[in-house]
């Protein structure tokens, strides 16, 4: 055995404990079906979405638009009254990371494929929020605000955290390609530069409040996650750069806290060493030249 061989089996399965968590028992299938799957795609391959959707940063980018998202009351109660995600939070990670996976890489059929399960999936989500107003997930501006919000994590995650951080048209080019798929999904009116990102999240600050829902859900996505105890270490860190990145409108009423020099020093150190350690695992190590 070569001195890097446990080097490198500790690589293969740190990786592969990493897929199966985000994707699922039916990963391998999916990637499969998704790679190899011929026909035009939605976006080209390499091109902002497809960068960005493929780093590691995605981890924090997704915690942090889960917590971001939650403070519309109307969005919450969908997802508190039809929702698992207490119970069955990596299947809802799972069902996540194969629509994005499917929309930005996969064939044409597959991506409307996907788009079709979901818009779906949202005809049955409705009721009537704990302030007696409606909501349906159908609706157009609800499903703008989950969409900005996404929008808005990824690429702050990616600016912080990606290996190559894009150029300021770079981004832009990644809120335009994530319009499509939001535009397909139902949602209207979408921002396509960063700008216009930036004032669609200020539009909606007049609708975002605490709730005892979204003060749950926060506990339960920073301090209650169900992983073995080997993994919460690097969870922590990763919940942590992403509580660190929210505006400071949106900690109050999450109940979190706001530790600047922490979050500066620490906090992001941990979060970069997270996800430079998940990028390691999960990229495919260069080939030996012999």
């Amino acid at each position: 055995m070569t001195p890097t061989a446990p080097l490198a089996q500790l690589r293969t399965r740190v990786g592969e404990a990493v897929f199966s968590a985000v994707a699922g028992r039916q990963g391998p299938d999916d990637r499969a079906r998704i790679v190899d799957t011929p026909g035009p795609r939605w976006f080209d391959d390499p091109s902002p979405i497809t960068i960005v959707h493929a780093d590691s940063s995605m981890f924090v980018g997704g915690l942090r638009a889960l917590l971001l998202q939650s403070l519309h009351p109307l969005a919450m109660a969908g997802v508190a009254e039809h929702s698992d995600y207490r119970h069955d939070p990596w299947g809802r990670l799972a069902r996540t990371s194969y629509f994005l996976a499917a929309t930005t890489y996969g064939s044409a059929p597959i991506a409307e494929e996907a788009v079709a399960t979901v818009r779906a999936v949202h005809t049955r989500v409705h009721g009537v929020a704990g302030d007696g107003r409606p909501y349906a997930a159908s609706d157009p501006h609800l499903l703008r605000w989950v969409h900005v919000a996404e929008v808005d994590s990824f690429l702050r995650a990616h600016r912080r955290f990606g290996r190559e951080p894009l150029t300021a048209e770079g981004y832009d080019h990644y809120v335009e390609q994530m319009a499509r798929i939001g535009s397909a999904l139902g949602a209207e009116e979408l921002p396509t530069t960063c700008a216009e990102l930036d004032t669609a999240i200020q539009g909606y600050r007049p609708e975002l409040r605490s709730t005892p829902a979204a003060r749950r859900a926060a506990r339960f996505l920073i301090l209650q996650p169900p992983m073995p105890v080997v993994a919460r270490g690097p969870y922590l860190a990763l919940a942590a750069a992403a509580a660190s990145m929210l505006p400071w409108w949106a900690r109050w009423p999450l109940r979190l806290p706001w530790l600047p020099l922490t979050e500066a020093t620490a906090i992001a150190a941990l979060g970069d060493a997270v996800t430079r350690t998940i990028r390691w695992a999960t990229t495919a190590p260069p080939p030996v030249l012999s």
